[in-house]
Parts: structure tokens; C-alpha cells; sequence
């Protein structure tokens, strides 16, 4: 009796100081943390299901856009594309989710998702508190905003005392407050969470303009009954660096995310593209040799096959084709590539070396 008191009395401890221990504590972070438990071996877990689950918006046109025949297409699906390519040597295994502004980050955080492509700015707090990790920029922007011709507002300054629709949870909202705020503009914003609610209200005139990111308003316009009524003004407001995201937690995966959309602009660099892939295969350039996996085997190290930048050129393309089949001058966009050019054209995009 007294001997069995005494285990009783003993296990409980024996227990907490198991859990305690072993694997470094990691255990006990990921159980607290549902952002860390849903991303641990994430690769894994894709690997074994066979298709790769990538959140998108599936109403901005250009970006992510669902046709009438149900097929997406827009810079954003691309790159989920260029992800599933990587992995499975198939672009076409992977399953869009549609997400709102307001959901897209939970999504994200709880495992709903593998990767978020959903033009979503890269900002400190969602770097930190929100317990985001991002992939490179696929998209410099700017915020601005869209009024009616006929309106006779030229500038920020004509906006004073006028209805601007906004919507919430993006940093659109907060941008708009700060600028106003900063030039002595007072303003009647109109807030709405759903984005089709948003200009919606503007196009019925319920608004005398409607701010979002340049290329959103660009592209939104393109939807309007009469888009040769609505202009953008010239001021842009705020800088946003659109990228792709995963949640923290897992860096092996953060790491594939981040080396796939480095491959769509190296490929560019190199001269690369779904064309012309071929000619390179016996290429003697140990650069070149590299990035295609002829030589050595960089993707290893990442969890991807030493040719995984092959098979995203080949089925997707290069940073240029991308762009180009869904936002260059052959498509209702027509959005100069300007920042979005490579660092040797004056751009921004520059992709580290691949050795």
C-alpha cells in the first residue's frame, strides 16, 4: 500500500519532467504556438498528400482570377503554379482557395493553406506579430486612388470633406488615415470588408472615390460599366511590396517558397525562358549549369530535386512571361513593368546567386 501511495505520489512529477524535457522544448513551443503546429514538416504533409493547397483572392484580374470556365490565371496563380512545378514536376497539382482580406492570414496560420499568394503587402508587423514568413517581392506597388472624370478632383487636396470607399483590414485603410491626416485632409471614409462591396458602392456613385493598390484599382477598373469614366490620380501614397507568404514555423519550407520565386527572376537574368530551355540544356556556363541542376545539387539542400528551376521555366516560364501574359502591354491591364523590371534594367528585382 505504502509503495504504491508512493508511485502515485511520484508519477505526476515523472511526467512533467518528461515533458519537459526532450527535443529541446519544441513540443511544448508548438502546442502553444497553432501557427508553429500546423506548419512543422509542412513539406512533408504536401509531399504526402500529392498537391499543394495555395490561397489566393480569385477576384482581382491580373493577379488571381477565376474565368467563367472556372480556370484561374493572373501573377499570383502563376507563382503558386511555379511552387507545385517545383515540387511534383506539375503545375497544374495544386488546389486554389479563395480568401477574403479578413480570413487569409487565419487561413494561413492554422494549416488551412500551404502558401499565401494573395497580393498581400510585406510590413514589419506581419513579418513579427502576425507570425508571417515571407518569399521575395513577385510585385512592387503603390497606393492610389480612383475618381470619376467628371468629379473634377485633380488631387489628394480636392478630396476634403468627400466620401472615399476604403476597405478594412488591409493596410490600404491605414495609409489613407496617416497620408489625409498628415496634410490636413479631412475625409468621410466608407469601409467595407468585402472587396466587391468596396467598388461596388464606388461604381454606384455612393463614393466620390475608392483607394487601393495602383495595380488593383488598374486592374478593378477594367470591370466597371464604363471604365473609360474613372481615372487614377497620379499621387501615390505609400509603398507596397506584394509577396508571397508562409507561416513561421517551418524553414525548410519558407526556404523551397523563397528559392522557387528566386528561380522565376534568375531565370529572366539568364536569359532563360520556357522557349528557348532547351538550348541551354549542354550549356558549358557554370552558372547556368548550376541553376538547371546539370551541376552539383543545390535544390537538395532545400528538399527539391537538383533540377527544380528547370521544371518552373519549363512549365511556367521565366519572371518576364509571367508578367507579360498577364499584366504587360498585350492584355486590358497594360501596366508598365517600371520597379518590377530586373536591377540591370533599373528595376528592383535581383535574385541572389544560385551556388
Amino acid at each position: 500500500m505504502r509503495k504504491s501511495a508512493l508511485i502515485l505520489a511520484i508519477a505526476p512529477m515523472l511526467f512533467t519532467i518528461t515533458a519537459c524535457g526532450g527535443d529541446s522544448g519544441q513540443t511544448a513551443n508548438i502546442a502553444s504556438n497553432p501557427a508553429a503546429q500546423a506548419t512543422r514538416n509542412r513539406w512533408d504533409t504536401i509531399k504526402s498528400r500529392g498537391q499543394l493547397i495555395c490561397g489566393v483572392s480569385g477576384e482581382v484580374p491580373g493577379f488571381s482570377f477565376v474565368g467563367t470556365d472556372g480556370k484561374y490565371s493572373g501573377i499570383d496563380v502563376d507563382v503558386c503554379r511555379a511552387i507545385a512545378a517545383a515540387l511534383f514536376d506539375n503545375p497544374d497539382a495544386v488546389e486554389f482557395r479563395n480568401l477574403n482580406a479578413k480570413e487569409r492570414f487565419t487561413a494561413l496560420q492554422t494549416g488551412e493553406i500551404d502558401v499565401l499568394s494573395r497580393n498581400t503587402t510585406w510590413t514589419l508587423s506581419r513579418d513579427t506579430s502576425v507570425g508571417l514568413e515571407f518569399a521575395p517581392v513577385v510585385f512592387y506597388d503603390g497606393q492610389a486612388i480612383m475618381i470619376r472624370k467628371s468629379s473634377g478632383i485633380k488631387s489628394l487636396a480636392d478630396l476634403k470633406d468627400k466620401a472615399i470607399c476604403v476597405q478594412t483590414g488591409t493596410t490600404t485603410e491605414q495609409n489613407l488615415a496617416d497620408q489625409m491626416r498628415k496634410r490636413g485632409i479631412t475625409y468621410k471614409p466608407v469601409v467595407f470588408e468585402d472587396v466587391n462591396i468596396t467598388f461596388a458602392t464606388y461604381a454606384e456613385g455612393r463614393c466620390d472615390a475608392i483607394t487601393a493598390d495602383r495595380s488593383a484599382l488598374v486592374s478593378r477598373r477594367t470591370t466597371l460599366p464604363k471604365p473609360e469614366d474613372n481615372t487614377i490620380l497620379d499621387e501615390v501614397i505609400s509603398s507596397e511590396p506584394l509577396a508571397p507568404a508562409v507561416a513561421k514555423g517551418d524553414t525548410k519550407w519558407g526556404d523551397a517558397v523563397k528559392w522557387v520565386v528566386y528561380s522565376l527572376v534568375k531565370a529572366e537574368e539568364l536569359g532563360i525562358n520556357s522557349q528557348n530551355l532547351g538550348q541551354f540544356t549542354n550549356s558549358t556556363d557554370p552558372d547556368v549549369k548550376r541553376f538547371l541542376g546539370t551541376e552539383g545539387n543545390l535544390g537538395e539542400g532545400i528538399g527539391l530535386t537538383k533540377d527544380f528551376a528547370a521544371r518552373i521555366v519549363k512549365h511556367v516560364g521565366n519572371y518576364a512571361e509571367i508578367y507579360d501574359r498577364n499584366l504587360g502591354p498585350k492584355t486590358k491591364l497594360n501596366l508598365v513593368r517600371g520597379q518590377n523590371q530586373l536591377w540591370t534594367k533599373g528595376g528592383l528585382l535581383y535574385s541572389p546567386p544560385f551556388r
